[in-house]
C-alpha cells in the first residue's frame, strides 16, 4: 500500500468499506460515509467556482454535519479550512477573516447574520446551496486538483483563543495530521466499532482527533450539543442514547459530570476509552470517573495546537490513582520531546524542571501570515548545530519522574517571583486539591498587590484550606486569600478562564 498523502484517503477508504454506515450525526441529522463523500465533492466544485486551490476558506457554522462536510469539501477543492465559531464575538471573527487575507466564507444559512460586514457577495457561499442536488460534480476537475496536492499543503488553520490582541492562526499540514492519526488510533485501539462523542468546538484542535479518528477508523462520531454541558443528567442520557464508547474531551468537560455527581443519576456504561487534555486533571475527579467506569482505558494527553494535537501520552493502570501528580507520560512515536534548561542545555535527570520542546513531523507550519511570531516560537533546535531541525518551544515547564515520565509543572507564564522566591502556582493548586471537600482549584498572582489568590470549587471552608496549606507549604506559598466560586467560568475550549477570574476579583 502506498503512503497516505491526503486525509481524504481516510474518508475514501471508509466510504468504500462502510458506504451505508453513519459517519457523523448531530442532534437533528446524520450522514453516511457514501453521502458524506458525495456531498463534499459536490460542494468542492462549488467552492472552486469562487476560489483557487491552496487558498484558505473560512467556514462559519455550528457544530453540525453540514460543517464537517464543509471542512472536507474545502480539502477536495485543494484548499484549507479555517473554522470560525459563531459563538465568538463578531470582532474576533472579523480579526480572523482579516488575518487570513479576506478569503471566501463558507457559511450555514442560520449563521448568515454573523458573516463579517465587509464581505461582498463574491466572497460568500452558503453551505446548503452548494450541496443542493442541482450542483454537479466535476470529477475531472477534482482529479486535476488532487494531482497537484503535496502532503505539506495546509489542511486547516486554527486560531488560539482567550488572549488579548490579534489572534494567532496555527497552520497544520496534511502530513502532520496523518503522522499523528496513524499513531493515535493504533495506540488506543480506536476501530470501526467505536462511537466517538465529540465535545470540543470545531475551532479547537481536540476536535481534530474526533473527526480524523472517525474517518480513519470508519467509526461514527456523535456531535454533542454544547447546551447539554449545562445539564449533566441530559448529557448522560445523550451519551447513553447515542451509545457513545469513546470520549476525547477537555478536562473541564469531564469535571462537569464528576463534580456535579452526575453518575449518581446514571452511568454511561458503554464508554470504554476516556482521553483527556487541556489542563491538569484533578486526581479526585479522575478517580470519580475511574470508580464508575472501572474497565475503561484512561489516557492523559498533552500538547499544544502548534505541534498537531498532542505530543505525549500516559495510559493509566486500572484501579484508582493514588498519587498526587499525574504524569503527561512519554512522547508519541515519531515525535521528539525534550526539556531545555534556562541555559539551553538538555535536561535528562529526574526532578529538574525545564521547558518542553518538540521537534519532528508533528510540528505545524507556524503562524499564518505572522513571520515574527513564528520565528520566535519555532526555532532551530539549540542542541543541533549540524543541520536544519526546527523545534517548537511550548512555554510549558515539566520534569522527569523516577520512571522517566514527563510531569507537567505549568506555564512559564504561571511561574512567579514572590518574596524573593521562584514559585510554581501549579504546586499550590496540587496541594489545595488534597483538601477534603475541595473539587477544583486555580491560583492566580496579582502582580499589582503582589499577593497570591487561591480560587476553589467545593464545600471546604477558606479558613480550613489555609490551615492545611500552612502545614504543607512554606509560608510564602500560602495564598493571601482563598476564594470559593460556585462554578468556574470556562473559555470556549473548555479550560478555566483565568482572565475572567482576574477581571471579577482583582
Amino acid at each position: 500500500m502506498s503512503r497516505i498523502k491526503n486525509v481524504l484517503e481516510y474518508l475514501e477508504e471508509s466510504a468504500e468499506k462502510f458506504p451505508q454506515k453513519i459517519a457523523f450525526a448531530d442532534e437533528e441529522k446524520s450522514i453516511t460515509y457514501a453521502q458524506l463523500q458525495k456531498n463534499a465533492k459536490r460542494m468542492a466544485c462549488g467552492i472552486l467556482k469562487k476560489t483557487l486551490p491552496r487558498t484558505p476558506v473560512a467556514v462559519l457554522g455550528e457544530k453540525s454535519v453540514e460543517t464537517v462536510t464543509a471542512f472536507l469539501a474545502c480539502v477536495y477543492a485543494g484548499c484549507f479550512y479555517v473554522p470560525m465559531n459563531p459563538l465568538h464575538p463578531g470582532t474576533r471573527r472579523e480579526a480572523i477573516w482579516e488575518k487570513m487575507g479576506f478569503p471566501l466564507i463558507l457559511a450555514e444559512e442560520k449563521c448568515g447574520a454573523l458573516i463579517p460586514s465587509g464581505a461582498k457577495e463574491a466572497q460568500v457561499a452558503m453551505i446548503e446551496k452548494l450541496t443542493d442536488a442541482t450542483e454537479k460534480t466535476d470529477e475531472i476537475l477534482l482529479k486535476s486538483v488532487r494531482s497537484r496536492h503535496a502532503d505539506t499543503d495546509p489542511l486547516y488553520v486554527m486560531f488560539t483563543s482567550g488572549s488579548t490582541g490579534t489572534p494567532k492562526g496555527i497552520a497544520v499540514s496534511h502530513r502532520s495530521v496523518i503522522d499523528f492519526m496513524e499513531e493515535f488510533t493504533n495506540l488506543f485501539g480506536i476501530g470501526s466499532e467505536e462511537v466517538i462523542g465529540n465535545q470540543a468546538p470545531f475551532d479547537f484542535d481536540v476536535s481534530v482527533k474526533d473527526i480524523y479518528s472517525t474517518l480513519k477508523a470508519g467509526a461514527t462520531m456523535q456531535i454533542i450539543p454544547k447546551k447539554l454541558f449545562s445539564f449533566p443528567s441530559m448529557l448522560i442520557d445523550y451519551l447513553i442514547g447515542r451509545e457513545v464508547t469513546v470520549l476525547i474531551w477537555a478536562v473541564s468537560a469531564l469535571c462537569i459530570l464528576s463534580t456535579l455527581n452526575a453518575f449518581d443519576y446514571k452511568v454511561p456504561e458503554r464508554i470504554r476509552k476516556v482521553l483527556f487534555s487541556g489542563e491538569a486533571m484533578p486526581v479526585k475527579q479522575l478517580n470519580v470517573w475511574k470508580r464508575h467506569l472501572p474497565e475503561a482505558m484512561f489516557v492523559n494527553l498533552y500538547g499544544p495546537t502548534e505541534i498537531t494535537c498532542n505530543c505525549t501520552y500516559y495510559i493509566l493502570e486500572k484501579g484508582l490513582y493514588e498519587k498526587e501528580v499525574l504524569p503527561i507520560g512519554n512522547a508519541f512515536p515519531n515525535e521528539r520531546v525534550f526539556l531545555l534548561s534556562e541555559s539551553q542545555n538538555l535536561i535528562t535527570l529526574p526532578q529538574e524542571t525545564g521547558e518542553i520542546c518538540v521537534s519532528g513531523t508533528a510540528l505545524s507550519l507556524g503562524y499564518y501570515n505572522d513571520a515574527e511570531a513564528t520565528a520566535k516560537a519555532f526555532v532551530q533546535n539549540p542542541l543541533n548545530k549540524s543541520y536544519l531541525e526546527p523545534a517548537y518551544r511550548t512555554g510549558d515547564l515539566a520534569y522527569y519522574d523516577q520512571e522517566g515520565r514527563l510531569c507537567f509543572v505549568g506555564r512559564k507564564d504561571f511561574q512567579i517571583k514572590h518574596q524573593g522566591h521562584r514559585i510554581e502556582l501549579s504546586e499550590i493548586e496540587n496541594v489545595m486539591l488534597t483538601v477534603p471537600g475541595l473539587n477544583r482549584a486555580v491560583c492566580i498572582y496579582n502582580r499589582l498587590t503582589e499577593k497570591i489568590y487561591g480560587f476553589y470549587q467545593g464545600e471546604a471552608l477558606s479558613s480550613d484550606i489555609r490551615v492545611l496549606l500552612r502545614g504543607k507549604l512554606p509560608s510564602y506559598m500560602v495564598p493571601h486569600k482563598c476564594v470559593q466560586v460556585e462554578n468556574f467560568i470556562l473559555n470556549e475550549n473548555g479550560k478555566i478562564d483565568r482572565k475572567k477570574l482576574q477581571e471579577k476579583y482583582f
